[in-house]
């Protein structure tokens, strides 16, 4: 039995409210749902209610805003209470944005259950640390690990030289008494010592074709879950009215993925775009308009009517090039850029028609960058911008004063941060200037601590370039030091390198302008079309599967380099069906599907593995059982390139296994069901990684 976690969607006009509960649930259990105690509501688990990334129980149900209610679930005689209530009321845009506040959630029951959320390997590996620890050695912490001599085992323990030292024993006694344990495991068709005291351990194959067949119906067996912790993942960081860029591939790549891994281990992550709304690049777009319009109303100080009425629409083009330009001018210019900061000084400050310009900005450039997320699979939580801290800047001023830790120096006001252990340099925070007003720092402590009001995080995870490593640390020292973040919290900045075009520089146009995200999506689909298979591709489906498999090949270039290292891209290179690249992933497991669909199975999952031919089918069940440490140490590490080298070996042992076998005409019954239900788990595999990385699957190509 194995307890699932509810996820609660309760809807409202312009929110979602989201939260978890542990209960144990089955398909075809009958559960009853209802804002009040009344319970009339029936709801029966079906294939269809659950997600299919995470498995849980999606609930949905109508929650008014202002309502402060109790949600109830039942189920005989369980009952689960979730007490919520919706606050913070904020009127921005005209538009009312809800948002929430789970106040407590409370177990009326807990459901003890034996061995959940483990994996295979995991329980194996749970038993032969017991058996080790019955014959008198305790340890802390064991781990089976893949063997490094595929020769002598499948897998090996190493803990002997530890415990020598502990038990003041020779490791190679200690190491020949655990195998001796060890050889009465059915498990196990061999286990060998060899010096100073290195246990291996072949597998029978039994315990992988059981293993197989267990995975193939349940993927979540193959899969470690963590204990759920409440985190929040800032990533994407595009800046309104500006085009995004090449800079802001690995940002979005690497933050939704690693959003989508550690929800697939189980915790609950809460992302958001935090979109740089303010600032000098405001000041420089207006200025510009009112340059090109100066008759339009919102430059009109006595303007009394509604700017929503005003006449005029900027589309995303224009958009694009107007910030250039602008930026241009007010760098060539010193007067321009006077204006520029009085405009940006003035729309901080509230100047109606200047903030409804801004807005109309806003709206436009937001759906324009939704669209481009989009496209590279990737999706926030929240799409909040520096500007929504604003109503937090006083309450966080507040407490950093009280702290003590605010000093004065040349008139601004600062938070010294650096440590006596500090070998680099290590600048103060600057939080109020000396004109009196703030900057991107207090804002971004502010943003710090509104997370912190609103969501309770247990973490806050940053994705972003290595180069603001110190920016980062600075924040974070400071808003420690202020208590302004419990030292509870943990806040990680998770850096990442640089993606270089062939000669090693960043990406460029080739007049040697930054290139677009558009305009590099658009390239490498070019380059994708080259190799269109025009006998199965329709010319009409082309385009939209050409920029399905280029935006694959973008995604997993970009996540085969460990995160914080640089990467040249090369689009012949990686655009290459033969190589370590996306589309070769992508046209095996498409091969994989059309396998399945050949073989005509009435229901594939009823089919099981019974037998091995010889070394390349064990190899293959092998590798999937190491699926769990890969993706418990990307997690570790926020990167995905274990994972990305996991699934091209993977696709890569498949694929010889299927160049040596006839699957589909194989004559041993029993043998051509053991491969059609090894290519099936393979295929899931794929799958389950390829959505985790946030690479879609087209269905030809």
């Amino acid at each position: 039995m194995v307890k699932q976690k509810a996820y609660f969607f309760l809807k409202s006009q312009d929110a979602i409210i989201q939260s978890f509960v542990d209960i144990d649930i089955k398909k075809n259990d009958i559960y009853y749902f209802s804002l009040d105690d009344d319970s009339k509501n029936r709801f029966c688990i079906s294939e269809r209610t659950f997600m299919r990334e995470t498995k849980d129980l999606l609930v949905e149900l109508a929650f008014e805003k202002g309502q402060k209610s109790s949600l109830y679930l039942k189920k005989e005689h369980l009952n689960y209470s979730l007490d919520l209530e919706i606050k913070d009321i904020l009127l921005t845009h005209e538009k009312i944005r809800i948002k929430y506040l789970l106040n407590e959630i409370e177990y009326l029951l807990k459901i003890e259950l034996v061995g959940e959320n483990m994996s295979i390997i995991k329980e194996l590996e749970q038993e032969v640390k017991e058996k080790i620890e019955h014959i008198g050695y305790e340890m802390e912490h064991f781990s089976l690990l893949p063997s490094n001599r595929p020769d002598l085992g499948d897998y090996q323990i190493n803990e002997a030289m530890s415990l020598a030292k502990k038990y003041h024993e020779n490791p190679n006694f200690i190491a020949e008494k655990i195998a001796e344990e060890l050889k009465k495991d059915r498990n196990f068709s061999n286990v060998s010592v060899v010096a100073p005291g290195f246990i291996n351990l072949t597998l029978t194959n039994e315990f992988l074709l059981n293993s197989m067949n267990k995975i193939q119906k349940d993927m979540n067996t193959n899969i470690d879950h963590v204990e759920s912790k409440k985190i929040m993942m800032d990533y994407g960081g595009a800046n309104i009215a500006k085009t995004l860029h090449v800079g802001h591939l690995r940002s979005a790549n690497i933050g939704e993925a690693v959003k989508r891994l550690a929800r697939l281990l189980g915790h609950t992550v809460i992302s958001d775009a935090h979109f740089g709304d303010i600032g000098r690049q405001s000041g420089m777009v207006i200025s510009e308009i009112k340059r090109r319009y100066p008759n339009l109303s919102y430059f009109d100080e006595h303007y009394e009517g509604n700017y929503e009425d005003i006449d005029y629409t900027i589309t995303p083009e224009e958009l694009g090039e107007i910030y250039p330009l602008a930026s241009t001018k007010a760098k060539e210019d010193e007067s321009r850029m006077q204006e520029v900061a009085e405009i940006t000084k003035q729309l901080e400050e509230g100047h109606k028609g200047y903030q409804a310009l801004w807005n109309k900005i806003k709206d436009v450039s937001i759906e324009d960058i939704k669209e481009i997320y989009k496209k590279i699979n990737t999706d926030f939580d929240l799409l909040e911008g520096e500007s929504d801290c604003y109503s937090y800047i006083p309450e966080t001023l507040e407490i950093i004063k009280n702290s003590g830790k605010l000093e004065k120096s040349e008139g601004a006001h600062i938070i010294s941060v650096k440590k006596e252990e500090d070998n680099g340099p290590m600048p103060p925070l600057i939080v109020i200037q000396s004109n009196g007003s703030t900057l991107y720092a207090t804002r971004e402590l502010a943003t710090l601590h509104s997370r912190i009001v609103r969501f309770s995080p247990e973490e806050i995870w940053y994705f972003a370039d290595t180069r603001q490593a110190l920016y980062f640390e600075q924040v974070f020292r400071a808003s420690k030091l202020t208590k302004l973040v419990d030292d509870s919290i943990n806040l990680e900045f998770c850096g990442f390198g640089t993606m270089t075009g062939n000669d090693g520089r960043p990406f460029k146009t080739r007049d040697g302008g930054v290139m677009t995200l558009q305009n590099l999506i658009t390239m490498v689909k070019e380059e994708i079309l080259k190799h269109i298979n025009k006998d199965i591709v329709k010319s009409d489906e082309s385009e939209k599967i050409a920029e399905i498999v280029g935006i694959a090949a973008l995604k997993y270039a970009d996540f085969l380099s460990f995160r914080t290292k640089d990467y040249i891209f090369d689009p012949i290179k990686f655009t290459d069906v033969e190589g370590k690249t996306g589309p070769y992933l992508l046209y095996s497991t498409i091969r994989m599907k059309s396998l399945l669909q050949k073989a005509d199975m009435k229901n594939l999952e009823n089919i099981s593995f019974k037998q091995f031919r010889g070394t390349s089918d064990r190899n293959i069940a092998l590798t999937i059982l190491k699926l769990p440490t890969v993706l418990k140490k990307s997690l570790e590490v926020k990167s995905l390139n274990e994972i990305a080298e996991y699934i091209y070996k993977l696709t890569s042992l498949y694929n010889t296994f299927y160049a040596e076998n006839k699957i589909l005409t194989e004559e041993n019954e029993d043998l051509k069901m053991s491969w059609i239900a090894l290519t099936k788990v393979v295929y899931d595999t794929n799958m389950l990684l390829l959505d985790t990385l946030g690479i879609e699957v087209p269905e030809k190509m």
